[in-house]
């Protein structure tokens, strides 16, 4: 059966289109994106074949993220599927392989929804470029530390709004700065130290 991609989604990490699958594969591939540890993301990375239980069995994962730490691999199944036996098996061999290379095994289900959304509305702000330079080099200032969003916004009264919230919300997506992403974001969110 040849897999068709649902989906191309330009992933700041890449600076370059990432195929998706599923809504479900887009979720994990927007909080790749998000991540400041992964340095890279590729897309059915690699076709693994095993021998299992006296057969040959293939599968190709879903994502293969690049980060700090080393390589990590990924796939995507929505958690009712998980106990499935098929996928269980075919879960469990994949993981060996990757983990007897050193490599890191991940097997994600759905996000928290909350997090997802705050992540995906931040997401429209990921492509640097489109922002106010002058604004970008002034706003991450260590004042702004313990500000509301919505303080920090008013605090650069000689820009117009849309023009600073829109700057606020791609440093707060290059996590210049941090907020509570597990509640919807709000101007109430107050603005934390980058770590």
């Amino acid at each position: 059966m040849k897999r068709v991609a649902l989906g191309l989604y330009f992933s700041a990490t890449q600076s370059d289109h990432v195929l998706y699958e599923s809504r479900l594969e887009l979720a994990r591939l927007l909080l790749a994106d998000f991540d400041t540890a992964v340095d890279g993301i590729v897309a059915k990375p690699f076709l693994a074949v095993a021998n299992v239980d006296g057969k040959q069995r293939r599968h190709i994962p879903d994502y293969l993220l690049i980060t700090q730490d080393g390589p990590v691999v990924v796939d995507v199944k929505p958690l009712r599927h998980l106990a499935k036996p098929v996928v269980a098996r075919t879960f469990a061999w994949t993981r060996a392989a990757v983990e007897s290379r050193g490599w890191r095994y991940e097997v994600c289900s759905e996000p928290p929804a909350i997090r997802l959304a705050n992540v995906r509305f931040l997401a429209g702000y990921r492509i640097g470029g489109r922002f106010e330079g002058a604004l970008l080099d002034r706003m991450p200032s260590p004042r702004l530390v313990g500000t509301t969003v919505g303080e920090a916004i008013r605090s650069q009264a000689c820009w117009p709004e849309p023009v600073v919230r829109a700057a606020l919300m791609h440093l707060l997506r290059r996590q210049e700065f941090t907020v509570d992403l597990e509640r919807p974001l709000s101007r109430g969110h107050v603005l934390g130290r980058a770590v």
